[in-house]
């Protein structure tokens, strides 16, 4: 064998995005994501439709304090319902839809008997940890958007669209309403960071990937409970739930920042965190075992 032959051939960029559009394309194509998806857009549907029935003889549309956040604003403005929607969903609906994804990625592989096939090809065990990653805050991205659209079209067959008042009390055109709805989708995307991260470590951990998802959704639930507790308002800044809800700060003018800074600064430092330790478990992991 000649000293080329023998120096291992270093993945191409190009072949590292096949790879990506490959896991992006096979996850997408999962009856278990098409499910969570049609959730995901059933919410909002859902929503509008409560909402439209208690309005429909004159009732104020949830107004109460026990409403969930903007719904008293859906019957005025359908716009208001995609950010309703998004604060329905972010506690736990599309956290779960997460933590399903992520905690799969890797322990299903190994169930199935595909992992260790895939490692065969040049891309490397870190290559596929972070195309695994990359896929996870992909569906992030495509969960929020459809529960945004959804109730977008919702709110607009069902309610009134027109220009929207903010939080701070500044009215601003239906376009640039549209432009905030898209931070918010945005800013909710990566506030759920912390959750891929912590499902990807988690998956690594085993080859069960029934297992894995749910110690994801356990371990959210857990988290989620502890950050409602008073007495740990210590610790409930560093949960990484704890900042979901700031992306209402969008809705001011002008927006405060302070709160997703902290919100995006915890995502990042549980990234770096989980990330770190699902690469030192993975790359040291036996597969043929």
């Amino acid at each position: 064998m000649s000293q080329a032959e023998a120096v291992p051939r270093r993945p191409r960029p190009l072949w590292s995005l096949g790879l990506l559009r490959s896991e992006i394309t096979m996850t997408f194509r999962r009856w278990r994501t098409l499910a969570l998806l049609a959730v995901l857009a059933g919410v909002p549907v859902l929503v509008g439709i409560a909402v439209k029935i208690e309005t429909g003889d004159g009732g104020a549309g949830g107004g109460g304090a026990g409403g969930p956040a903007f719904i008293s604003q859906v019957s005025n403005n359908g716009l208001f319902l995609v950010f309703t929607s998004l604060a329905v969903t972010l506690p736990f609906f599309l956290p779960m839809s997460i933590g399903v994804i992520a905690g799969d990625s890797i322990a299903g592989e190994a169930h199935g008997g595909t992992l260790r096939y895939l490692l065969v090809a040049p891309a490397g065990r870190s290559r596929l940890l972070l195309v695994k990653f990359a896929t996870a805050m992909t569906f992030c991205l495509v969960g929020t958007l459809v529960v945004a659209l959804f109730a977008l079209v919702t709110g607009a067959l069902l309610f009134p669209l027109g220009e929207i008042t903010l939080l701070s009390g500044t009215t601003v055109s239906f376009a640039e309403g549209l432009l905030r709805a898209l931070a918010i989708a945005g800013a909710v995307a990566l506030s759920l960071t912390g959750v891929a991260a912590v499902g990807l470590f988690i998956s690594t951990l085993t080859s069960s990937g029934i297992s894995a998802m749910a110690t994801t959704v356990g371990l959210l639930i857990t988290v989620q409970i502890l950050d409602t507790i008073p007495q740990l308002d210590a610790i409930q800044p560093y949960l990484f739930p704890h900042y979901w809800l700031s992306f209402a700060d969008l809705l001011r003018d002008p927006v405060y920042w302070d709160q997703l800074q902290k919100n995006f600064g915890l995502q990042a430092l549980y990234a770096a965190v989980f990330g770190a330790a699902a690469w030192a478990r993975f790359t040291t992991r036996d597969i043929t075992a």
